[in-house]
């Protein structure tokens, strides 16, 4: 069985992991190349597991941890830049762990697994990961969604994050009134909204305006993963668990408070 056909069906989500480790999607598209380049040459590099996704995420962070300690790459400096940034914030194996687990779905003992550390350790990893995040500051959030709901339950969770909600806009004409009053610090954004208008749209508009963190909760994920900009680092897929939605607000405003202080 050739490495396409093993690893090919995986590439999109380990892109969208990469880009949230390094906060950049160049860097972290740069460190995929890398990997897939290793697997070219070396097959055998593939890591052993009964799941070949396992064994791709494995050999990932192996080799991510290899080209990281030797300083590679210098460039592009937008990777450079977003690592320098916040690398500091998060030890980078809580950061993995937590990505592993709540991000990406893998369960304690493949995250383990992935780590290469016991459960028990993997579990570790995970609550320091939650303390870390948990420093993070309250910030206003504008909500993009058209099932009321969803709108309720994501209002709910976000507050009792310490967040607030100061719009919540159905169609993507309500969005661009919402930012004309509003300058959120967080968006939650779904694609397909209530008149037939894009969601993906109704965040370009606001992104042409200043930088936000956007998190995607769509039932639709591929029409974002598609190798194309702008592709979001942080994307939820329908049904969610409250869990998951919940770190990720975090994560997604640790890379932006990070950024922004070193700006």
């Amino acid at each position: 069985m050739s490495i396409a056909s093993v690893v090919g069906n995986h590439i999109p989500h380990l892109r969208r992991f990469a880009r949230a480790l390094t906060g950049s999607q160049a860097g972290g598209d740069a460190y995929v190349q890398q990997l897939l380049e290793t697997l070219i040459e070396q097959p055998s590099a593939l890591a052993k597991s009964k799941d070949p996704r396992v064994g791709l995420y494995k050999t990932f962070l192996q080799i991510l941890s290899s080209v990281a300690a030797s300083g590679w790459p210098a460039s592009p400096k937008a990777w450079a830049t977003g690592f320098d940034r916040n690398v500091s914030a998060m030890t980078p194996r809580t950061r993995q762990a937590f990505l592993l687990r709540h991000v990406e779905g893998f369960t304690l003992p493949e995250t383990a697994e992935i780590l290469d550390v016991s459960v028990e350790e993997a579990q570790d990893l995970l609550e320091r990961a939650g303390e870390e995040i948990a420093r993070q500051v309250a910030t206003d959030a504008l909500i993009i969604e058209d099932e009321p709901l969803i709108v309720m339950d994501l209002t709910q969770i976000l507050e009792e994050l310490g967040h607030r909600v100061v719009a919540v806009a159905r169609t993507r004409d309500e969005a661009r009134k919402a930012i004309s009053k509003h300058r959120p610090g967080l968006v939650l954004a779904d694609i397909q909204l209530a008149d037939g208008s894009s969601g993906l749209d109704a965040v370009n508009d606001l992104l042409g305006l200043f930088e936000v963190p956007v998190i995607f909760i769509t039932a639709y994920p591929e029409k974002l993963l598609t190798g194309e900009k702008p592709e979001p680092t942080f994307l939820i897929t329908k049904p969610y668990q409250p869990e998951t939605l919940r770190v990720t607000v975090s994560q997604a405003l640790f890379f932006d408070q990070r950024s922004r202080r070193a700006a």
